[in-house]
C-alpha cells in the first residue's frame, strides 16, 4: 500500500469535502465566498506570531494552508490549476529571482537583494504581458487604510513623486510617543463624530494616489518639440 505524504493526505481530504457527497458547506464556497476567510486567518497568525506561541502558530498555518488547497481545489475543478502547479510557479520564481543563490550573482547586502528582485519582478511582467505600468500597480487596494498609505508612500518616494508639502519641520519634529497618541486620538476623535476613520483614510489615500499617477504620467509624457 502506498504510503502517502501529508500533503497529499490533505489535498485528498480537501476534495473528499468537495465531492458530491462530501461536506454540505464546503460544496457552497467559491473563490469570492471564501476571501476573508482567509484574511481573517493570516491575521490569526499574526496574532500567534506576536504573542510567540509556538502552538497556535503552527495551527494558524495549518488554517491558512487549508485556505490554500481549497482554492486551489476549486480551481482545479474550473479546469484553471491546481496544487502542484502553483507549487511548481512558486519554485521557479524562487529560483529565478534568487540568481546570487542559484547562479554565479553575487549580492552581499538586502537591499541589493531587494533591488533585484524588483528589477527581475518587472522584467517577467513585460514577459508575461502583465507590465506594470505605474509604480503603483501591484498594492492590494483591500489592505487596511494605514498599512496601504505605508506602501504607497514607499512607492512615491522611490519613484521621486512625493513632494515635501507632506511633511514640515513640526512633524518631522515628532517624537515617536507624541506621534502614537496622535494616531489614537484621531481614531477617537473620528469615533466620536460618528466616522470611519479606516474609510476616511482610505478615501485620502485614493487622493493621494490620483495625484501621484498623474504626475507619473505627466513626467512620462515626451514633450513635444517646438
Amino acid at each position: 500500500m502506498k504510503e502517502h505524504s501529508a500533503i497529499e493526505d490533505l489535498l485528498a481530504v480537501v476534495a473528499k469535502l468537495r465531492a458530491p457527497d462530501g461536506c454540505p458547506w464546503d460544496r457552497q464556497q467559491d473563490h469570492r465566498s471564501l476571501r476573508y476567510h482567509a484574511v481573517e486567518e493570516v491575521y490569526e497568525l499574526l496574532d500567534a506570531i506576536e504573542a510567540g506561541d509556538d502552538r497556535a502558530m503552527e495551527e494558524e498555518l495549518g488554517d491558512l494552508l487549508l485556505h490554500i488547497a481549497l482554492h486551489c481545489q476549486l480551481a482545479s475543478e474550473r479546469g484553471a490549476f491546481d496544487f502542484d502547479r502553483v507549487v511548481r510557479r512558486l519554485t521557479t520564481k524562487l529560483v529565478h529571482r534568487h540568481p546570487h543563490v542559484f547562479g554565479d550573482g553575487k549580492i552581499k547586502s538586502a537591499a541589493g537583494v531587494l533591488a533585484q528582485w524588483d528589477k527581475l519582478k518587472q522584467a517577467e511582467k513585460r514577459g508575461a504581458g502583465h507590465q506594470r505600468r505605474s509604480a503603483f500597480d501591484g498594492i492590494p487596494k483591500r489592505l487596511p487604510a494605514l498599512l496601504r498609505v505605508e506602501k504607497l508612500l514607499k512607492k512615491a518616494r522611490q519613484a521621486g513623486l512625493l513632494g515635501p508639502s507632506l511633511l514640515n519641520d513640526r512633524h518631522r519634529a515628532l517624537s515617536k510617543r507624541t506621534l502614537t497618541q496622535a494616531l489614537f486620538a484621531l481614531a477617537a476623535c473620528a469615533q466620536a463624530q460618528g466616522w470611519s476613520a479606516e474609510a476616511l483614510l482610505r478615501a485620502e489615500a485614493r487622493r493621494h494616489e490620483r495625484a501621484w499617477r498623474r504626475k507619473e504620467r505627466q513626467s512620462s509624457t515626451p514633450t513635444p518639440p517646438a
